[in-house]
């Protein structure tokens, strides 16, 4: 059914399946995005990768196999005020996955560690 709905949206139905259905058609909506996430999206900050030999550079490496997506994280640390002096990502995914990258490293510039802790995913 929902093959068949989607072929018809579309304008794909053959003749032979486009009997009338009983049950209504949901048209689907597009899905926009906040104007940041776009703009994070088109124009990513702070891609790339720091020496991961360097001592004051911590790495996080995280992935969602639900939808695919790896999200590297570095960061550089001050090591004598605890200040997050850097940060940069690469990110394998979608449009969602990098934006949210870019505005990450974005956020934890310049805090203290203890301070991006309370950073949660929602």
């Amino acid at each position: 059914m929902l093959r068949f709905a989607s072929k018809r949206l579309l304008g794909q139905a053959t003749a032979a399946a486009a009997e009338p259905v009983s049950r209504p058609v949901l048209v689907a909506m597009p899905r926009f995005y906040h104007e940041n996430v776009i703009d994070h999206y088109n124009n990513p900050r702070n891609v790339g990768s720091f020496d991961k030999s360097d001592p004051t550079v911590g790495t996080g490496l995280v992935g969602a196999p639900a939808c695919g997506d790896v999200m590297k994280l570095q960061i550089k640390v001050d090591e004598k005020s605890g200040q997050i002096v850097d940060a940069c990502f690469k990110t394998f995914g979608c449009g969602s996955a990098i934006a949210s990258s870019s505005v990450a490293t974005e956020w934890v510039k310049g805090k203290q560690m203890e301070e991006v802790l309370s950073i949660k995913n929602t």
